[in-house]
C-alpha cells in the first residue's frame, strides 16, 4: 500500500459518515458535468457564483495543491483531504484566536478591560488615550458590561478580518483622512 493511500486511509478514518455524506454532496455541487472530478473550469465556475473572482492561474494553483496524482484535477479523495486540512485549519485559528484572547486577558478573568487592553496595546507600541480605550471596548462590548469577554473578542476578530479583506473597505481606508482614530481601531 502506498504511502499516500495509507495517509489518506487514516484521514478518512478521521471523519464521521455524515461528514462524508456532506462533502460529497459539496462535491457534486463542484462536479458540474458528474465526471467525479472538479477541474480547473468547474472550480471557477462555483467560486465565481459565489462572489469570488479568482484568476485563471489562482484556480490552477488551487487545483495544483491538493492534486495528488497529477492529473490536473480533484477527484472526491483530494477533495476530502482538502475539506480535511480546511477543518484542521479552523481548529489551529481557533487556538491561535484562544491564545490571543489570554495575552489580552492579563489577570485570566475571562474578561478583557481596559486597562488590559491599555497595557497590550502600550506593549505593541500603541500609545492610547482613555478616550480610544473606551472607544475600542465600547466597539466589541455587545453585552454592555464594560469589558470584552471571549465572544465579543473573537466577533471582533471575524470583523476585523473581514474588513481588512473587502477591498472596498481598503479603498476607503486609503483614501480616508487618515485620522489616528480611525487607524486605531483597526488593530483591534
Amino acid at each position: 500500500m502506498t504511502n499516500a493511500l495509507m495517509q489518506f486511509r487514516y484521514s478518512v478514518e478521521e471523519l464521521t459518515e455524515e461528514q462524508i455524506a456532506e462533502f460529497r454532496e459539496a462535491f457534486n455541487l463542484f462536479d458540474k458535468d458528474g465526471g467525479g472530478d472538479i477541474s480547473v473550469k468547474e472550480l471557477g465556475s462555483v467560486m465565481r457564483s459565489l462572489g469570488q473572482n479568482p484568476t485563471e492561474q489562482e484556480l490552477q494553483d488551487m487545483v495544483r495543491s491538493v492534486d495528488q496524482d497529477g492529473n490536473g484535477t480533484i477527484d472526491f479523495n483530494e477533495f476530502l483531504q482538502m475539506m480535511q486540512k480546511a477543518m484542521k485549519s479552523d481548529v489551529d485559528s481557533e487556538a491561535e484566536l484562544k491564545e490571543a484572547f489570554r495575552v489580552f486577558d492579563k489577570d485570566g478573568n475571562g474578561f478583557i478591560s481596559s486597562e488590559e487592553l491599555r497595557h497590550v496595546m502600550t506593549n505593541l507600541g500603541e500609545k492610547l488615550t482613555d478616550e480610544e480605550v473606551e472607544e475600542m471596548i465600547d466597539a466589541a462590548d455587545i453585552n454592555g458590561d464594560g469589558q470584552i469577554d471571549y465572544e465579543e473578542f473573537a466577533i471582533m476578530v471575524d470583523i476585523k478580518n473581514i474588513l481588512k479583506n473587502d477591498p472596498r473597505v481598503q479603498q476607503r481606508s486609503n483614501h480616508g483622512n487618515g485620522s489616528r482614530q480611525q487607524h486605531r481601531v483597526t488593530y483591534v
